[in-house]
């Protein structure tokens, strides 16, 4: 199986939700979020910056609820960004 390539815009949507997530996670550590959404604390670096752009939706979900987001608010964060991203090289 091949896998497409992300369109830059999908890639752009990741950068939004790392940063939506990050956003919400404040002062909290990695750690503690990581474990109470049952993820490794290595994969929320990556969703975080970007570098997993496309999680699984139950990742999503499991981060939204230990951060105790409304996946309603993290779409609308991650759709509607207040302004474009800077192109990062």
């Amino acid at each position: 199986m091949v896998r497409v390539p992300l369109s830059e815009s999908e890639r752009e949507r990741g950068v939004r939700l790392g940063r939506a997530l990050r956003e919400a996670r404040a002062g909290r550590s990695m750690v503690e979020i990581a474990l109470r959404a049952g993820i490794s604390t290595e994969t929320l670096r990556k969703i975080e910056t970007g570098r997993i752009p496309t999680p699984a939706f139950f990742t999503v979900a499991s981060l939204a609820d230990a951060l105790g987001l409304s996946m309603d608010r993290l779409l609308r964060e991650v759709e509607a960004p207040e302004e474009p991203l800077a192109r990062s090289s």
